[in-house]
């Protein structure tokens, strides 16, 4: 089975896909030295258009800069720098035929999807939270599984004192949130080290869970449509 893993990023998407059984190959409009398989550079949407029709899935996680808390109000004019991303992603993804999956934070995109399935680095022992919310389509369905309890405070500073806690803010440099290596452990992603690029990535463990539903759905869809 294959996957096209788009705004692919440093690849903790596509990651979560190999480890469920998948070929990976990952496209994005900036080079990405360390992702680790196949990698197209270009844009998105375009390539969903013209290719996603020859994979069993398609994953997309478009930019939320659009939509995001530092866009919001009197920072309008930052939001205008910023391409609307969801809405084309979408219809370049029906245009295929094929399963998908949208991944988006929580937030204003969040409001414009159908969630189908809310993840948190708590449901699979992570030590981080990293809430994300997943659209899925094509004929794919996707199970919910149950939301843990959250176990206690977020390490870092508060009103400039330093609290010890369960889990990482991974992003950002500073306020106590963490080394590389403790980040790296809490995201369960290890081959990079560059900060940057762990704090915009997702937990492979969401989307291992993903590709797992989805691989055991692909072969029966396929096999209705050639019947």
């Amino acid at each position: 089975m294959t996957v096209l893993d788009a705004y692919c990023n440093i690849g903790g998407t596509g990651m979560g896909f190999w480890l469920a059984g998948f070929d990976v190959v990952g496209v994005d409009i900036l080079d990405q030295p360390r992702y680790p398989f196949p990698f197209l550079r270009g844009d998105a949407v375009e390539t969903i258009a013209a290719h996603g029709q020859r994979f069993d899935l398609i994953s997309a996680g478009p930019p939320c800069q659009f939509d995001c808390t530092l866009t919001v109000g009197t920072n309008q004019a930052r939001r205008d720098r910023y391409a609307d991303l969801l809405e084309p992603t979408r219809e370049a993804l029906e245009f295929t035929g094929r399963p998908y999956v949208i991944e988006q934070p929580p937030g204003r995109a969040s409001r414009r999807m159908r969630i189908d399935l809310t993840l948190c680095g708590e449901m699979f022992g992570l030590r981080v939270l990293r809430h994300r919310n997943f659209e899925a389509g094509g004929g794919l369905r996707l199970d919910r599984p149950s939301h843990v309890p959250h176990r206690g405070r977020v390490a870092g500073y508060r009103h400039g004192r330093h609290y010890d806690g369960h889990y990482f803010q991974v992003y950002g440099n500073g306020g106590g949130k963490g080394t590389v290596p403790e980040w790296q452990q809490a995201m369960g992603i290890h081959w990079t080290d560059v900060r940057r690029e762990i704090a915009e990535a997702i937990p492979p463990a969401y989307t291992e869970l993903i590709g797992r539903q989805a691989a055991a759905q692909i072969g029966v869809m396929d096999e209705a449509v050639a019947s």
